[in-house]
């Protein structure tokens, strides 16, 4: 009876199944090829045990995005509503977007903060990426802004959330991908980390509109 190989690399016996393949591969490949050639689920154990040990490459200083604004820790506590909404609205425009990793979320992060930095100094000037997939992402994200800033505007009849304070809010987001993507071509780990720290249930309007 022929022994087993790995699916991958045919040549070592397999000691992990893999979800996203479907067939049994060994740890050398499943380390290897982990969010490079393999679209791992999020909820994969072996991945899921990787996150527990990994150090993302350390971004280079001069590449923090968009570093002349400061975003002090009394800025997030009084807009911190704002951050929550928009890190929510972000991970389900990317979540509902097929093959979104990381640096398709960079991109949109990128296009948006653009966007409402032009719009907040005055101008209306619309960033998109040429990326298809970062370019759903950042639709995806304006429209759900926009939604919610025309029914919040409607129920307490003034204008909340000013361009400049959603600049702040995806300004952070975007440090947060800078620092947390793993540089791996399929990779996710900025994409898990929101997962893990948004809460449940999105802000009610009325802490935006206070803070």
């Amino acid at each position: 009876m022929p022994r087993t190989r790995c699916h991958l690399c045919g040549s070592r016996p397999p000691r992990r199944a893999c979800p996203a393949l479907g067939r049994d591969i060994c740890a050398i490949c499943c380390g290897g090829q982990r969010e490079e050639s393999i679209d791992c689920p999020l909820d994969c154990p072996h991945l899921r045990e990787a996150r527990r040990h990994e150090k993302p490459p350390a971004p280079d200083p001069k590449t923090l995005p968009h570093a002349d604004i400061e975003i002090t820790e009394r800025w997030l506590a009084g807009h911190e509503m704002l951050v929550v909404l928009s890190g929510r609205f972000l991970l389900l425009a990317a979540l509902d977007t097929r093959g979104a990793v990381d640096n398709d979320v960079r991109e949109a992060l990128d296009a948006l903060a653009r966007t409402y930095r032009t719009s907040s100094s005055g101008l209306i000037y619309e960033s998109r990426p040429g990326n298809p997939i970062a370019a759903a992402i950042a639709d995806r994200f304006r429209r759900e802004m926009e939604a919610f800033r025309e029914r919040a505007a409607r129920e307490t009849g003034v204008h909340s959330i000013r361009d400049q304070d959603l600049l702040g809010a995806l300004v952070f987001w975007q440090r947060m991908e800078w620092q947390r993507n793993n540089g791996r071509r399929k990779g996710r780990a900025f994409l898990d980390s929101l997962l893990s720290l948004l809460p449940p249930a999105p802000p009610p309007e009325q802490n935006l509109v206070s803070a």
